[in-house]
Formats: C-alpha cells, sequence, structure tokens
C-alpha cells in the first residue's frame, strides 16, 4: 500500500514539473516573441505609411526584389520554403534555421515598403516557429517538446501581430494538420499567446477592429443565404490556394533563375499597379475597410488574389491569409 502512494505521488510530482517547466518556457517565448511582434508591427506600419506617401516607390519593386533574392542567397537559404518548413518540422525533425527570422522580417518589410501585395501571417508564423525551435534547441529539449515550442512561438507572434490571442493559440495547433488538434500544446500556446499579447498591448499595439452596426435577424431566409455565401467563400479560398501555387509553378517554369523571376514579376505588379492606382498593394486592410463601406468593386477580391500570387509566387514574402 505503501508503495503504492509513493508511485502514485512520485508520478504526480514528474507531472508538476513538466508542467510548471512547460509553463516557464511558454511564458519566456510569449516574452521573447510579444517584443519581436511588437518590432515588426511597428516596421509595418511604418513602411505602409511610407509607401502611401509615396506611391512612386512602387518603381523600385524591382530592386526590392533583388536585394530579397540577394539576402537570401548571402544567407544559403535559396531553397527556403517558407511557412511550409515551419508546419512540416513539427511533424518531423526537419530543421527550422534561425536565420529564417532575421530573413523574413526584412524581406516582408521590403516587400510592403515597395507595393508588393502580401499579407503579415506568413512571416508571424516563421518568425514565431524559428525562435521558437531555437529556444527549444538552446534549452536541449526532446523531439516533442521542441514541437510544443514551435508551435508556442506561432502562437505568441501571431497574437502580438493580430490581437486574437485565443484564435492565435488555436490557430497553431491545427493548421499544423487539419482535422487533428495537439491537445498536448493547448496549455503552453495559450499561455505563450496571451504573454505576447500583454506584451504587445503594453506598446500600444491595437488589433484591427471591424465594427458591425446592426446583426440580421436569424431567419430561415439569412440562413439560407448565409450558407450559399459560406459555399461562395470556400470555392474563392480553393481558388486563392490554388492561383498561388499555379503562379508560382508558371513563373518558375518560364524564369527558372530567381533573379530573373522576381524582375518579372515585379514588372507585372508594377503595371497591374498602374492600371488599379495601387489599390490593391500591400496588406489589403484597407480594402476590407472600403468594403464594409461598400466602397470597392466587385471584381475586388479577384484583383486581390491576382496581386497576391504573382507577389508570392516570383519570389517577395510575407502572408497569404489576410488578402482573402
Amino acid at each position: 500500500m505503501f508503495e503504492s502512494y509513493k508511485n502514485v505521488l512520485k508520478r504526480g510530482g514528474s507531472h508538476l514539473v513538466t508542467s510548471l517547466r512547460a509553463i516557464i518556457f511558454a511564458v519566456l517565448t510569449g516574452i521573447v516573441l510579444g517584443f519581436v511582434g511588437t518590432a515588426f508591427y511597428y516596421g509595418m506600419q511604418t513602411v505602409t505609411a511610407m509607401r502611401l506617401d509615396h506611391p512612386w516607390l512602387i518603381l523600385f519593386l524591382p530592386l526590392a526584389g533583388v536585394l530579397i533574392v540577394w539576402l537570401y542567397h548571402l544567407l544559403h537559404d535559396e531553397k527556403d520554403t517558407g511557412t511550409n518548413l515551419v508546419l512540416s518540422a513539427i511533424h518531423s525533425n526537419e530543421n527550422i534555421p534561425l536565420r529564417m527570422a532575421p530573413l523574413i522580417f526584412i524581406a516582408t518589410l521590403l516587400t510592403h515598403l515597395f507595393g508588393g501585395s502580401a499579407g503579415r501571417e506568413g512571416a508571424a508564423l516563421q518568425l514565431g516557429g524559428s525562435i521558437g525551435n531555437s529556444l527549444g534547441k538552446l534549452f536541449h529539449f526532446d523531439e516533442k517538446d521542441q514541437h510544443i515550442m514551435i508551435m508556442c512561438g506561432m502562437s505568441a507572434a501571431f497574437s502580438a501581430l493580430f490581437g486574437t490571442p485565443l484564435a492565435a493559440a488555436v490557430f497553431s495547433m491545427e493548421v499544423v494538420s487539419v482535422g487533428i488538434m495537439h491537445y498536448s500544446a493547448l496549455v503552453p500556446c495559450v499561455i505563450a499567446s496571451l504573454t505576447a499579447h500583454g506584451i504587445a498591448s503594453a506598446c500600444g499595439i491595437a488589433p484591427e477592429i471591424f465594427p458591425i452596426a446592426s446583426i440580421p435577424a436569424f431567419t430561415a431566409k439569412n440562413a439560407l443565404i448565409i450558407g450559399i455565401f459560406a459555399v461562395l467563400c470556400a470555392l474563392v479560398s480553393i481558388l486563392f490556394c490554388k492561383g498561388l501555387h499555379w503562379t508560382e509553378h508558371l513563373l518558375t517554369r518560364s524564369f527558372r533563375n530567381p533573379w530573373l523571376r522576381v524582375l518579372a514579376g515585379a514588372a507585372i505588379l508594377i503595371v497591374l499597379s498602374l492600371l488599379t492606382n495601387g489599390d490593391y498593394n500591400g496588406a489589403g486592410m484597407d480594402v476590407i475597410a472600403r468594403a464594409l463601406r461598400g466602397d470597392v468593386s466587385g471584381w475586388a477580391w479577384l484583383w486581390k488574389l491576382l496581386f497576391t500570387a504573382v507577389t508570392i509566387g516570383c519570389g517577395f514574402k510575407g502572408g497569404e491569409v489576410v488578402p482573402s
């Protein structure tokens, strides 16, 4: 009987130590990514304001593209797969190099400064995954804990940038594999996410908010309309994903040299920008705001899809989700 109680206490103590360890390192990850995310947020705000104040910067987009390709070549990361590497690393032992963080940080700012059409979430996931993975290696975590640290980093960076701590925690756990939730990472991810959000809020970062004046009553007719709308959104999402892959494949096949590919993509974006008065450059948050006012073309979604597909496909950096 005494041995039984002793074993129970031993196992309980082991679980307690493991839990405290996870909480401590989740807080540490949140603190680090909170400050990194804050720096990235203000960097994005600065370059976006500069681009809006100086529309002629779009003419230097080819130069920015060449600089991005050169940076990745300089650090021997030409075959970088970006967010895909972060996601696949949670399933395997693939290494996420720390150099991914400064590369995506600088490359995304350059993309947005000179008019590339991309979001921020891809950069957030790469920043978080890279730094989370490096912290895990620094403290010699085993494979399982290393994967949790990557998800904690993703949650923290996403939360700091977008101000949605709970959504960020859940997103980082479910985006890895559709239909599978990594529940073992739930508590660490939530703690890391809330910590990063607290730091970002203290530094003056406010989440993007789009107020809705009134919500329609839930009736059979409205339910049917919402259902049809959801199906259409799903189809657009599929088209968006396919468009990204098709455009990247087409540009890669047409221009095998990455330097020529980014120059060709930049030239296409300049022409498209001149045709649309620069409405679809940058992250596209202004397009969402105008859409809520009813002040955009019915084809705005298709323009934004095309801009983002060319931007990401030719070698510029950023995110793919927000433009949708």
